[in-house]
């Protein structure tokens, strides 16, 4: 009995048809099995951390953008809003939830994806090893970043994929397919919108390959620019702030954040993006032309790319969608050949070595983090759920650590960057003194954020960053936090980062 539903075969290879699709099926929960298990081992990424936090407190009551300072647009928030309303409910800890979330979502764009191409040309060839492909680079290989805005981006975009490649095999597109691609596709671009690039080069890509100039203006991609621009009127209308104050930082001062191009270039991300796209090049060859599928999952990595180098900074997490859509693309390669040849057969084994060490590599540099665990005992010794004020630009050092203790976050912000960006700037001469003066009302914006929460709701334990930054010389050249911390005495002093406890506060 076949369990692909839909799809009539007959006698002997229905059979075997069947027992491919439980076989992969069972791959795939192993997949989830195998990652789940991850996520219990793994730290909780510390963005993810931050904005369980931000969603907490607008459930809370407090204003994005106003009363909780962040750079990013809404939508941003929107599965860890969702998370933390979900824990409330059902009284579980949001980390748990927000996990479950984010693999529901994985398996319901993997399932998404699977309907779409279902009743394709392709349908022989989705079920298989790689949908199983698809699924661990979904679940396993973000590591650390599971979670983080990229991650979402490209679970999100997978099924409007599907489509891009239908058009692009000029084969008929179901009513429902397009709405559901066009809501992707605009979830994708509403995350960041340097995503704009992967959407804009699938579909160009997919014009190109059916050519046909029509694919342009599908109705999937006017339902996806709609949302786009409705998302953009939201935010107008329900978060103003976002525009008169939180575009002009980061405008003026989150820009400047950028690492040189060089140092991108020669980060382990671009290195193992080149090796994967060679890898399905090299496949084809000259005598077998990429087919649709490979050339819309290369042309949506190159436009992750394009995001990972224009947003400037070469972290880990900007990387992940390019680095998986590209081994996506080079897993679909080996799969789709179809040449038995001697020489043909040695060449997919060899790629399907360099693509087993790439994602290796991959699960390595996605998993880098810092360790913050001294720190975090050492506060914890201090006393339970304390309120927790972290003077750093660093986010790693407070964040999950606030979660993990569960304590309370003493700040509007994730971490004290505008202070730190125009000052590294200042000390590499990226800016004038000119520019250094209108900055400084940034700083000084930031600064009094920080004096204004500290008296709002007192600190048990500050830790001070003199490893990263001279925070402390900072601190001790200015009156007012110096005599905000008179009544706080030193604990411990872990690798320059130095913790304070209020003097009244009982030892542990």
């Amino acid at each position: 009995m076949s369990l692909d539903v839909g799809l009539s075969l007959p006698g002997d290879k229905a059979a075997h048809r069947g027992s491919w699709t439980v076989t992969s099926l069972l791959a795939i929960a192993a997949v989830f099995v195998a990652a789940i298990l991850l996520r219990q081992v793994l730290p909780f990424n510390v963005d993810v951390s931050w904005w369980l936090i931000v969603s907490e407190r607008m459930l809370d009551g407090q204003r994005l953008y106003v009363d909780i300072l962040e750079t990013n647009p809404p939508m941003a928030g929107s599965v860890y809003f969702l998370a933390v309303a979900l824990a409330r409910l059902v009284h579980l800890r949001p980390e748990v939830v927000a996990d479950a979330l984010i693999f529901a979502l994985v398996a319901a764009s993997l399932a998404l994806t699977w309907r779409i191409l279902r009743i394709s040309s392709l349908r022989d060839s989705v079920a298989g090893a790689p949908a199983v492909w698809a699924a661990a680079l979904l679940a396993i290989l973000p590591m650390y970043v599971f979670g983080q805005r990229e991650h979402l981006a490209l679970v999100a975009l997978l099924p409007a994929l599907a489509v891009y490649i239908l058009r692009a095999n000029r084969e008929r597109v179901a009513p429902s397919a397009m709405l559901i691609a066009g809501l992707c596709a605009a979830a994708t671009m509403n995350f960041k919108p340097y995503f704009v690039f992967a959407v804009g080069f699938c579909i160009l890509t997919a014009a190109a390959q059916a050519r046909d100039w029509r694919v342009l203006f599908a109705p999937e991609n006017w339902i996806a620019a709609a949302l786009v621009v409705i998302h953009g009127i939201c935010i107008v209308v329900f978060y103003p702030e976002y525009l008169t104050l939180i575009y002009p930082l980061v405008r003026d001062v989150y820009l400047l954040l950028k690492a040189p191009l060089l140092a991108i270039l020669l980060t382990s991300a671009t290195a193992l993006w080149i090796v994967a796209i060679m890898v399905v090049l090299a496949l084809h060859g000259r005598h077998r032309k990429p087919d649709a599928a490979s050339l819309v999952m290369m042309a949506g990595s190159l436009g992750f790319t394009v995001s990972f180098f224009v947003q400037g900074k070469g972290w880990d997490y900007h990387a992940y969608p390019m680095v998986a859509l590209s081994l996506l693309a080079a897993g679909w390669a080996i799969s789709a050949g179809d040449d038995e040849r001697a020489g043909s057969r040695r060449l997919r084994a060899g790629a399907m070595f360099v693509v087993a060490l790439i994602f290796a590599n991959a699960c390595l540099w996605f998993n880098a983090s810092v360790d913050m665990r001294q720190v975090q005992d050492q506060v914890a010794r201090l006393g339970p759920r304390p309120k927790i004020l972290v003077l750093s630009a660093a986010a790693v050092i407070g964040h999950p650590m606030v979660r993990e203790l569960e304590g309370t976050w003493v700040s509007r912000q994730e971490a004290f960057w505008v202070r730190e960006i125009v000052r590294r700037a200042q000390m590499d001469g990226t800016i004038d003194s000119e520019m250094a003066a209108r900055l400084a009302g940034y700083v000084a914006r930031e600064r009094a954020g920080i004096v204004e929460d500290f008296k709002k709701q007192p600190p048990d334990v500050v830790v001070i960053d003199n490893e990263n930054s001279d925070w402390g010389n900072w601190v001790a050249a200015d009156p007012e936090l110096s005599a905000l911390l008179k009544p706080y005495i030193p604990v411990n002093n872990i690798n320059g980062i130095e913790i304070l406890r209020r003097a009244d506060q009982a030892r542990s």
